[in-house]
């Protein structure tokens, strides 16, 4: 995809997580330091509800504009991953996002040069 597409899309997530009333959202740039994806966004709801009508939300809202994208966790909604291809979005409960802690490792990853 695009850089373009890429902002298009973490643009509609952005969105949807405000609109939904999402918690603490951390966004990575990936772009150059991987080839899985040009951002990673982290939020949190505030129970597995929350998570899973926060994730029903960002796939409506990119069905809805044309894009792709696939979603897993949404049974348990602990933790739904919903990958947009080149933007990956993590949806956690806070005590789950507190456990696996993601962006503390992806950030470090993100701060590294590629020389």
């Amino acid at each position: 995809m695009s850089e373009q597409n890429d902002s298009k899309i973490l643009k509609i997530v952005q969105t949807a997580l405000e609109d939904m009333k999402a918690e603490d959202v951390v966004t990575i740039d990936l772009a150059g330091k991987t080839s899985i994806a040009s951002y990673m966004v982290v939020a949190s709801g505030t129970s597995n509800r929350h998570v899973a009508s926060i994730a029903q939300k960002i796939e409506e809202a990119l069905k809805a504009a044309g894009y792709r994208s696939t979603i897993e966790g949404e049974e348990k909604a602990d933790w739904v991953l919903i990958d947009a291809f080149d933007v990956i979005v993590h949806i956690f409960r806070p005590e789950v996002r507190e456990f696996y802690n993601l962006e503390k490792m992806w950030q470090s990853a993100a701060n590294l040069r590629k020389e």
